[in-house]
């Protein structure tokens, strides 16, 4: 094979290996909203594993994928006039923000994150134009700050113990404090905020201008930093545990602060499922830990980790002829991973509401079970869907009528 001709065959498979990653990642979400509690335990561990990093890695992928897309454009070859420019980004946008509103109102047990993914590549727009050591400053600077940041400000919106992880509705930007709520779901307090998840982006940009997946030794080096990214963060945290003495603190503030949480086998992570895309905000200690979902900084590095080490890993398998055949479905699967997440959401919302009840959906008493009280008690319920996840309800407009319902299906199932 000649040169050229080997350099055309890298070309055409370097799209294969973030395509399967993300293929990886619909089968981790497929895994973990369908299947058994994740827990430490038989097949069980499967879902452990997917679970909180299928989100991360699509995150991730969204912002290697816009570096690809970029990758030997030359301003010439841009659009002329700004209109023109931002046209593609605001139709994408719009689609994605009108499917998560949509998909969120069938209320499917999940939740979805679609309208989130909209902020996001609004969001990453300015930081395409960031010179490549810029914005791989920019991006590790993110890991940290936008925890912090959280942590902050989740008490000025009244999220200090618990409550937060919801996602916005087609009701959700109605009345006078709609669209405000909508926006602070958006930003900070719902399930996949902008402050927690846009480091993915960034890291997944970073990676895409650094890292030319053409060449074996960068896809060796990526493999390799990746593992050692991940060892990083999750090594971290359980060292801040186990070692530093954060665990025993984090049982002293459960007891002080989250008393509801002690009942459970383990506190510390029956406080964390009480939201989701942040941790509470009674203790520095909460930001060094790796639980799914936690998103701090160690949990951040650890799963960007471990998407790197998989791009790193596949890039030279789907060189081979071998490889690429085993690549190819998951790589299938991964180029339309907006179609299968769209399809799969109506199917989860017929068990989880019986298919007479899609056309009546704003009627929660169909949908959901009362399982247990979430942390925090005053701020948010945490539920589960008869037939699947965990989710949260975090002052939604209907709580009222959610209480209501909810206690009319617990006398039902009760057979008062």
């Amino acid at each position: 094979m000649t040169a050229a001709a080997a350099a055309a065959a890298a070309a055409a498979t370097a799209g294969l290996p973030p395509d399967a990653v993300r293929g990886v990642a619909v089968l981790g979400m497929f895994a973990v909203h369908v299947g058994p509690d994740p827990r430490p335990e038989a097949a069980a561990y499967l879902i452990l594993a997917a679970d909180g990093r299928a989100p991360a890695l699509f995150t991730l992928l969204a912002g290697f994928s816009l570096a690809l897309a970029q990758r030997g454009r030359t301003p010439a070859q841009q659009p002329a006039g700004r209109a023109r420019r931002h046209r593609p980004l605001l139709i994408r946008c719009a689609v994605l923000a009108g499917l998560g509103l949509l998909l969120a109102g069938l209320w499917p047990g999940i939740l979805v994150i679609l309208a989130f993914f909209a902020v996001y590549f609004l969001a990453a727009e300015p930081f395409t134009r960031l010179t490549t050591p810029v914005l791989t400053a920019v991006a590790g600077f993110s890991v940290v700050a936008g925890p912090l940041i959280s942590f902050l400000l989740g008490p000025v919106f009244g999220y200090e113990a618990s409550g937060r992880g919801a996602v916005p509705e087609p009701t959700s930007p109605t009345g006078w404090d709609g669209p405000g709520r909508t926006l602070c779901e958006l930003l900070l307090t719902g399930a996949y905020p902008l402050a927690t998840y846009f480091p993915y982006v960034l890291v997944g940009l970073a990676l895409g201008r650094l890292c030319d997946l053409r060449g074996r030794r960068v896809a060796r080096r990526m493999a390799l930093w990746g593992a050692a990214a991940a060892a990083a963060g999750y090594g971290a945290a359980w060292v801040a545990a186990h070692v530093l003495g954060g665990r025993e603190r984090l049982l002293d503030v459960v007891a002080a602060r989250h008393p509801e949480a002690l009942g459970a086998a383990d506190p510390v992570r029956e406080v964390l499922r009480g939201q989701f895309g942040a941790v509470p905000s009674t203790s520095w200690d909460w930001l060094l830990v790796a639980d799914p979902y936690s998103r701090t900084p160690p949990e951040t590095i650890g799963n960007a980790g471990v998407g790197c080490a998989l791009i790193g890993l596949f890039a030279p398998a789907a060189r081979g002829r071998a490889g690429a055949r085993l690549l190819r479905p998951p790589a299938a699967l991964g180029a339309m991973a907006l179609s299968a997440y769209v399809l799969h959401a109506p199917v989860l919302a017929g068990p989880a509401h019986g298919a007479a009840s899609w056309g009546e959906r704003w009627r929660p008493s169909r949908a959901w079970r009362w399982r247990r009280p979430g942390p925090g008690s005053t701020s948010g319920r945490t539920v589960r869907c008869a037939g699947g996840r965990w989710s949260t309800c975090s002052d939604w407009p209907r709580r009222a009528a959610f209480e209501a319902d909810r206690r009319a299906v617990t006398r039902v199932c009760d057979g008062a």
